[in-house]
């Protein structure tokens, strides 16, 4: 059994449909060009709209995550910030940052003296070979951070 087709004229507003699509499509990378991505600079600004001027401190944040990432669209990663978790002394925030993502912020997790320990895990999308950034909110209002490198030898948001 076989079907017979048709062909119709387009219409003049079927013609003007696929007009607007084809030049919204033609726009799209003019609108999100790929190369808008986050640099070194625009991911400490972020982090210093987070935390304003205080001082961060070295250490206390494990980060755990590949040196090497197969697949940038999957990484793993996890956090871990050693505190007590009392009521006097306990990790409120961890956000991760990556440098060179279009969104320079990542995740945030939040704590409380209820959570037990200061511990997250995900799965990230990363764009290519940058750092990671955990800051950690103290709370008492210090603030912790840590750096690593991920290399990635796929990407993940951009190809």
């Amino acid at each position: 059994m076989s079907k017979k087709l048709t062909m119709t004229p387009l219409g003049r507003r079927d013609f003007l449909r696929l007009t607007a699509c084809g030049a919204t499509a033609a726009l799209l990378p003019v609108l999100h060009p790929a190369g808008a991505m986050a640099d070194a600079a625009s991911t400490e600004a972020e982090i210093k709209k987070l935390i304003g001027d205080k001082k961060r401190t070295d250490g206390r944040i494990t980060l755990e995550l590949p040196q090497i990432a197969e697949n940038g669209n999957t990484v793993p990663i996890a956090v871990e910030v050693e505190s007590p978790m009392t009521d006097s002394d306990y990790v409120k925030a961890v956000h991760l940052f990556a440098e060179q993502n279009p969104n320079p912020s990542v995740a945030t997790f939040r704590f409380s003296p209820q959570s037990g320990k200061a511990w997250a895990a995900t799965r990230i999308r990363l764009i290519k070979t940058q750092n990671i950034i955990a800051v950690a909110e103290m709370s008492d209002g210090s603030i912790y951070s840590a750096k690593a490198e991920v290399k990635v030898t796929i990407g993940g948001c951009g190809g």
